[in-house]
């Protein structure tokens, strides 16, 4: 049902999960774990697949904390519960409350957690290309130091994303990378069609990770467009003409 960082997992205060897509009540291309209020599934499969994460995280409210994500480089301060219609449009959210957890969605984009122990300040980020190219992560480190973190103390963990062998992008979407730095290319391979590429999103959020200060970094190495058994993928679905696709959640808390 989830993975858990080895780094994050030795911090004392931190309590956090990379859900898989097991273990849930959601049913056909949501089966079964599916997090996401935006998808289509029912509702109550959701609210129930959400309540059981929250009791494996061992969370008192029942609930955890997303934005409605816009692949931005927003980060905001999570300091209570709220509900999704009124979640902030945001990617990354960090928060320094005790017993609140904070999480993000995906479904190949970079679920990252941050945690700085010593002073008590998590952070979650979603981290799809667009939002790390913009950045996300960055802005989500900055709004932690405002909350009395330190990057220098701040441990960081990649989960289940899309990995280069599954990520093949057009020459225009490498030309995105280019222009604002010649040095991202080498997060590109030739693919087999001509024209395309190969890009290394977990290799360019470890380098913006440590270009923002962040040296304890895990990469758990996951793949979710490969490993259909264990996670949801938007680009398998798309790859499939499927009408809909389940939301993994990433989530982080304080323990009181």
């Amino acid at each position: 049902m989830l993975i858990r960082s080895p780094r994050l997992a030795a911090l004392k205060r931190v309590r956090h999960a990379f859900f898989t897509r097991a273990g849930g009540v959601s049913k056909g291309v949501y089966a079964s774990l599916n997090g996401g209020q935006g998808s289509n599934d029912d509702p109550a499969h959701v609210a129930e697949n959400r309540r059981r994460m929250t009791a494996a995280l061992q969370v008192p409210g029942g609930a955890i904390v997303t934005a409605y994500q816009i692949h931005s480089a927003a980060a905001v301060v999570a300091e209570q519960p709220w509900t999704r219609a009124e979640a902030p449009r945001a990617d990354a959210i960090v928060s320094k409350t005790p017993g609140l957890a904070i999480g993000v969605t995906v479904a190949d984009c970079g679920p990252v957690l941050l945690a700085d122990d010593q002073a008590a300040v998590v952070g979650a980020v979603h981290a799809g290309w667009k939002g790390a190219l913009g950045g996300v992560i960055e802005a989500a480190v900055a709004a932690m130091e405002r909350q009395g973190a330190k990057r220098t103390r701040i441990a960081a963990a990649i989960g289940p994303l899309i990995r280069q062998p599954s990520y093949e992008v057009g020459a225009e979407f490498v030309e995105s990378f280019r222009k604002v730095d010649p040095g991202n290319e080498r997060f590109f391979l030739p693919a087999a069609r001509a024209g395309h590429a190969l890009f290394d999103l977990p290799g360019f959020l470890v380098f913006r990770l440590k270009a923002a200060g962040v040296e304890a970094v895990d990469d758990l190495g996951l793949d979710t467009y490969a490993d259909e058994a264990r996670f949801f993928s938007y680009r398998r679905a798309t790859h499939r003409r499927e009408a809909d696709y389940g939301r993994l959640i990433a989530a982080i808390a304080l323990s009181e």
